[in-house]
């Protein structure tokens, strides 16, 4: 989710997050995901599977998900057949990142803002997966949306019929998750759906996903890997360190920007306790320079090593490390980053999983 300054030009925005996804490619890197907004200037990628199609033909390796489709914004019908065509031209390498949306400027657009979004978002991926895991014609009732194709469906010439995708009986289903103690971590894993831990969470309150994780799983009849887990965080890495502590923490860096941006979004919904030691201190207000020495792993590719060992170390064992994105203020330093990543800092890793799945 990179987020880029409002007077970028938007093409250059959209080749750089292009570039990103094809040098993660290249890299070895296993997978990649994009979101999507509307109604937002800054974070202005406004079709996560658009996305992704126009990157169809160029990542041969990688696995490419929505991060994420925000369901109480589309018809479910529209979900489905996208999300099978993107199946299709990735050939099976798609994961489905799926969210109720957290953007309150796109629920109004869309109407949704009084609506209760949780209850669409589950009605809405439970006729996703029903269009896919039954035949036409279609007659799902709910009380959000109504899918049918009995009065028009013509068999003989394919009409009033809703592609499935590729992988069966669905590509992978990611939820992400934002909250200390998440009730959605173990409702999703309960419904045999993997977690991404959200990259702007304090280290504690990361942690307090594991555990609900297992939960769910418990209650899904399934065991807990923490290979399945994944958690997001923002990594920055330099050759030089003072260079590397400029661009993560400096008055001009894009790190700073991007918290700046998102703080600003959760005190306006009231959830800036996401980034406090106490959540129930909801009077509040976060510290900017103090969170981005939380939550940003800055240095060289020792450091950064280090870093991100003590950062397992407090949280537990997880599979997939997400290098979250940020706007290339200085795009040879932001391709440096990714290039270190890949070739220094993970062969400094202890853990082969942990090496792999970045």
């Amino acid at each position: 989710m990179p987020i880029h300054p409002l007077d970028k030009d938007w093409r250059l925005c959209l080749a750089e997050d292009r570039e990103a996804f094809i040098l993660a490619d290249e890299l070895g890197f296993a997978e990649a995901y994009v979101g999507e907004h509307v109604t937002d200037k800054a974070e202005n990628i406004t079709s996560c599977t658009l996305f992704l199609a126009t990157l169809a033909g160029e990542i041969r390796r990688m696995r490419l998900g929505t991060g994420t489709v925000n369901l109480p914004n589309t018809h479910p019908a529209a979900v489905a057949g996208q999300i099978a065509m993107l199946d299709h031209m990735l050939d099976g390498r798609l994961n489905f990142g799926i969210s109720p949306g957290g953007l309150l400027s796109d629920a109004e657009v869309f109407g949704n803002l009084d609506k209760n979004r949780t209850e669409m978002f589950v009605e809405a991926i439970d006729m996703v997966l029903d269009i896919w895991n039954s035949e036409p014609p279609y007659d799902l009732e709910g009380d959000y949306w109504h899918v049918s194709t009995r009065k028009t469906m013509i068999p003989d010439i394919g009409q009033g019929i809703i592609p499935k995708p590729l992988q069966q009986p669905h590509p992978p289903i990611v939820v992400t998750a934002v909250a200390p103690y998440s009730k959605g971590v173990m409702a999703a894993a309960a419904r045999g759906w993997d977690v991404i831990s959200a990259n702007f969470l304090l280290p504690k309150w990361v942690a307090t996903h594991w555990p609900q994780y297992q939960k769910g799983c418990e209650q899904g009849g399934r065991t807990a890997d923490p290979a399945d887990w994944r958690v997001a965080k923002s990594v920055f890495v330099a050759d030089d360190l003072n260079v590397a502590r400029e661009y993560a923490l400096g008055p001009d860096s894009p790190y700073r920007f991007y918290y700046n941006q998102i703080v600003t979004k959760m005190r306006l919904s009231g959830r800036a306790n996401l980034f406090l030691e106490d959540p129930s201190a909801s009077d509040a207000d976060p510290e900017l320079d103090e969170l981005l020495e939380k939550l940003v792993i800055w240095g060289t590719p020792d450091k950064v090593a280090d870093d991100l060992l003590a950062f397992r170390d407090e949280i537990g064992d997880f599979g997939t490390l997400l290098y979250a994105s940020k706007d290339w203020a200085d795009r040879d330093l932001a391709r440096r980053s990714m290039i270190l990543l890949a070739e220094s800092v993970l062969p400094r890793l202890d853990g082969g999983r942990t090496a792999e799945a970045v």
